[in-house]
């Protein structure tokens, strides 16, 4: 066995000869070379990344003892990539839990079978490295590892998400030279690395050697003060080194011209000034980077230099003496094939969408990101809460007292005290001088006491120009009131009305930040509007992080080669908590989910409010906190019968950040012949940015113009035909000019449509209240089946029939629905007319019985034959729309198919619904098909899967599409919500209307029939 001492498990170690933790740097040789920003450029950078020797053992117990020195087995190792998590490599388990410590919780102690990988590396050193320093930097290595340099013992680290470095220039040798890395699954830190996401292992990051001058600059901290109204800025760069030496330091401008230049002689500790007149600000909008180059010996570093002031004040978050909205998300480190080794353009492109999609804020949950992660969020302008690698959240369930001891267990207990402290001194101090940073978190859902105190008096006492925050503080943890060390209070998942309650209170002198809301699970979230207008409405509601930005699902393919994206227990993994990992605003190979585009549009810069639409008076509000509106152009359209009656184009004017102003539109109003007007505007970015191309829209209004209908829609021309009714048995037959139905009179409903020969309806009509539950229905959705939704089916009482004196055919029903074993959920009464014309009009009146929880959805169920894929409607597209979830798409005629309106959600879900259609017709690739129509928009859905199909589905790969098109025509459904973990869904948003009539038209058409 090896013959190691268990830091593992010794809460005095958190390290061994490790460097103390530093500002981020790679050094140069020349200020060209540190311009580039490309590491490779460095002649004092060497990456070790690539394949390295591995071996895996389940249990550290099995490692041999010899392991690290030279070794003549190397056909026994395996090659391993590096940076991976092993896990992802096929080694040892996946294993998803959010909640549960994946292992017996016994702090500080962890399993005796410890499973642990072995890494070996051979390489060269440069002969020009000789007289140099050597270090060697892991930028993450999950959860502890030792490490040997040519078989003499270096050190030992913990704390995955953090850089570890050490200086091996005593162990190497020229030339070749062997490194030997220990990993293990999990230490006592594994306790404070209990965040929600896949639990993986091993060197995940880079790793790379860095040549440094025998005396070099070993810290670096730029501190940032500015006269009143910013006209002057000055920069105090506080430099560390390991001797004395002479440091010269320029400020360049982002073109490259020298500004202001500095240099001193320092020996240990010291500083130099940079003074700026008139200095551009960063900030998210507007990411204007100086570059500081600072000269030493034979290096140079280069550090990204933002003039940007955070403050608090007044109950307000404010930027540079703004105050601001923190439009933000959740990102967790998730790669569908790579787990959390993430690759630079992959970061980019999560960068990319965010910006694309009006996000400005980011908070790194749970632990430091990538540092080039942080560089990025410079560079493209992303407010940045970082957060420590600190979250203890199965200490809460590992005890029957969640709030009142087991879940602070660790955080008041002074004997992690250097644990936490650590967490936080790692984090700080690497990010400190990234201008992205605008908080300081503590973690995250570890309960609170006075390690979370002590973390932050250190964090204040290092750098006080950045606020604290820290939500496991918030009042529901009853009796720690002691929260004087954050600026900020914040919240999960508190409901609208709590935080307008906030708001509005003058005890509260904190502005309040949602660092959590709006959970975006499966078909959801439903309820951003609802915050948003509040944070609008209150300056004290500073925003909030949608939890969260991606899906973590892992690619997999089924027995057929059909790719799917797996989830918690799909490995075998237990505990698991099954799919909650799939809870993003993008799939996991970074699709937008329609709730991105929700959130898009409910952050939108522009707000438009309508004056005087007869004029074409604009009001248009800027929503942006430092730029106007001239870098966008508006593009306006009216359209009538969806046909584009005018359009233009014209600069938006020059409105300052929080102004408003009016603008007029130069369409004419004309008198439409058919449909009212509808004027669109799109506001679009005039020039290409690195996020997006020119043309880019970032915000839309529409609005119905006040029009008078001149002129009734002419009506299809059919023959007059008397219509001729029969019983045959329980069946009435009903035949027009060119159209046959039949109704069944034991059920009451419509059984047959036919037309011409062609059959359009291949099922009995029924009336659903129960749609697939979407992940957000998770709270409500044993309520639904406990009452018998899912199983609930049709009792009809009694049927009549007669012939109207005008030749019109009535069907009169009265039914009730319930489940075997429940009692009745509603009675309705019915009423189908037939007209000559083969218009089917149908009345339904419900009542809803009480004490039951609120409907799914009520409507009609009509099951149409193979070939009805093409589906057009008017109402809102292009895309999914619910009544809560709805402020992205416009009002319009689409032309979609049945595939098309399927929303692939890794778990099958309701799914491709249309709220507020006006009429909808699904049709063959003939034409002939069914047009419906309503009395009251209505929610339309076509699709090749029963809600039964859905229900019961666990991944996409096991859903079967049905030939036939199975439509939906709801009076109305219920919301989407953010119920899966946020609040409940607003009453407004649920169908509990006790009751209500329904009205709706069915004809069958040929394409000849229609506009």
């Amino acid at each position: 066995m090896l013959n190691i001492k268990r830091y593992w498990e010794d809460l005095s170690v958190m390290q061994i000869n490790r460097e103390a933790a530093r500002a981020h740097y790679i050094p140069y040789g020349d200020k060209e070379g540190a311009s580039s920003g490309k590491r490779g450029y460095s002649p004092y950078y060497q990456l070790l990344n690539g394949i390295w020797k591995f071996r895996y053992y389940s249990s550290i117990a099995d490692v041999p003892a010899d392991f690290y020195e030279a070794h003549t087995d190397a056909e026994q190792w395996d090659d391993l990539i590096v940076p991976s998590c092993w896990q992802m490599q096929g080694y040892d388990q996946r294993h998803y839990t959010n909640l549960n410590y994946p292992f017996n919780v016994d702090p500080p102690f962890v399993p005796t079978d410890n499973p642990a990988g072995t890494y070996v590396r051979e390489f060269n050193i440069a002969d020009e490295w000789e007289a140099k320093e050597k270090y060697i930097v892991f930028e993450g290595v999950n959860s502890c590892f030792y490490l040997w340099v040519n078989g003499e013992f270096v050190g030992y680290s913990q704390g995955s998400r953090v850089p570890a470095e050490f200086n091996i220039s005593s162990q190497l040798r020229p030339g070749k030279n062997r490194m030997a890395v220990l990993v293990l699954k999990w230490c006592d830190g594994s306790y404070l690395e209990d965040q929600d996401a896949w639990r993986y292992t091993g060197i995940f990051r880079d790793v790379y050697l860095l040549a440094r001058d025998t005396v070099h600059m070993k810290d670096v901290f730029n501190r940032q003060a500015f006269d009143e109204g910013f006209a002057r800025a000055v920069l105090t760069t506080e430099i560390e080194t390991t001797g004395s030496t002479t440091v010269a330091g320029e400020l360049e401008d982002a073109d490259g011209h020298v500004i202001a230049s500095a240099q001193a002689v320092i020996d240990g500790k010291g500083a130099l000034t940079f003074e700026v007149q008139q200095p551009k600000l960063w900030n998210a909008e507007q990411p204007y980077l100086y570059r500081l180059y600072l000269m030493s010996g034979e290096e140079v570093l280069k550090f990204p230099v933002g003039f940007r002031q955070i403050k608090v004040a007044d109950g307000q978050f404010l930027v540079n003496g703004q105050s601001i909205k923190l439009k933000g998300v959740n990102r967790h480190d998730s790669h569908p094939e790579l787990g959390q080794t993430i690759p630079v353009k992959h970061m980019i492109q999560d960068l990319v969408l965010m910006k694309q999609h009006n996000v400005n804020t980011i908070r790194t949950a749970h632990y430091p990101n990538d540092s080039r992660f942080m560089e990025l969020c410079d560079e493209y302008g992303f407010y940045v809460i970082d957060e420590a690698d600190l979250e203890t959240h199965g200490m809460g369930i590992a005890g029957p007292d969640w709030n009142q001891q087991s879940v602070h267990r660790l955080s008041a207990n002074p004997e992690w005290r250097e644990a936490y402290l650590d967490r936080i001194v790692r984090v700080v101090e690497r990010d400190k001088n990234h201008p992205c940073v605008v908080m300081w978190s503590l973690g995250n859902e570890s309960g609170y006491g006075v390690n979370h105190i002590a973390m932050a008096e250190w964090t204040r006492e290092r750098d006080r120009s950045i606020p604290i925050h820290y939500e496991g503080a918030a009042p529901i943890n009853e009796g720690l009131t002691d929260t004087a060390c954050l600026d900020v209070e914040s919240r999960m998942y508190t409901s609208v009305p709590d935080i307008v309650a906030y708001a509005t209170d003058d005890k509260n002198t904190k502005p309040l930040f949602m660092c959590e809301y709006s959970h975006a699970m499966g078909q959801g979230p439903g309820d951003l509007r609802e915050y948003w207008d509040a944070f609008y409405n209150h300056p004290k509601l500073i925003g909030g992080c949608v939890w969260e930005w991606s899906d973590h699902g892992i690619l997999q393919h089924a027995e057929d080669g059909k790719p799917y994206y797996a989830y918690g227990g799909d490995f075998g993994d237990s505990p698991n908590d099954k799919h909650f990992c799939i809870d993003g605003l993008v799939s996991s190979d970074r699709k937008p989910h329609t709730g991105l585009l929700e959130l898009k549009y409910v952050m939108a810069p522009v707000v438009v409010k309508a004056i005087d639409l007869q004029t074409g008076i604009l009001e248009l509000e800027n929503r942006y906190d430092f730029v106007d509106l001239s870098h966008l152009d508006i593009y306006w359209k009216v359209e009538s019968s969806a046909q584009i009656m005018q359009q233009g184009r014209l600069s938006a004017p020059n409105i300052a950040p929080h102004h408003s102003d009016k603008v007029t539109i130069p369409y004419q109003l004309n008198q439409a012949d058919t449909e009212v007007n509808l004027l669109t505007l799109s506001f679009k970015l005039k020039q290409e940015t690195k996020w997006a191309d020119s043309g880019y829209e970032l915000a839309f209004a529409q609005f119905e113009l006040p029009v008078e209908q001149t002129a009734p829609k002419k009506a299809v021309f059919r023959p007059k035909h008397p219509l001729h009714a029969a019983e045959q048995g329980q069946l009435l037959q009903v035949e027009g000019f060119d159209f046959r139905y039949v109704f069944n009179l034991a059920s009451g409903m419509l059984q047959s449509i036919e037309r011409n020969g062609v059959v359009m309806l291949s099922a009995p009509a029924q009336y659903k209240i129960w749609r697939a539950p979407i992940d957000n229905d998770a709270q409500i959705k044993e309520k639904w089946q406990d009452a018998g939704y899912d199983r609930a089916v049709m009792k009809t009482y009694h049927t009549h029939w007669n012939q109207e004196t005008d030749g019109s055919i009535h069907m009169e029903s009265s039914f009730s629905m319930g489940a075997v074993g429940k009692f009745v959920l509603l009675h309705g009464e019915a009423v189908w007319k037939i007209a000559a014309t083969g218009e089917i009009a149908i009345k339904t009146d419900i009542k809803v019985a009480e004490d039951h929880p609120f409907l799914p959805r009520f409507g009609l169920q009509l099951i149409l034959p193979q070939g009805m894929e093409q589906i057009e409607y008017e109402g809102l597209g292009p895309d999914e729309s619910y009544i809560d979830k709805r402020q992205y798409v416009r009002q319009g005629r689409f032309h979609t198919t049945v595939n098309d309106m399927f929303e692939n959600y890794v778990m099958p879900q309701e799914n491709g619904s249309r709220y507020g259609t006006k009429w909808a017709i699904a049709a063959n690739h003939q034409g002939m098909g069914l047009r419906f129509a309503a009395t009251e928009p209505f929610s339309f859905n076509a699709s090749h899967f029963m809600p039964e199909d859905l229900t019961a589905a666990m991944h996409t790969y096991e859903l079967k599409a049905r030939k036939e098109t199975i439509v939906h025509l709801d009076y109305k459904m219920s919301g989407a919500g953010s119920n899966s973990c946020g609040p409940e869904l607003l009453p407004e948003y649920q169908l509990n209307d006790q009751a209500f009539a329904f009205e709706l038209t069915i004809r069958p058409i040929f394409s000849e029939d229609e506009e």
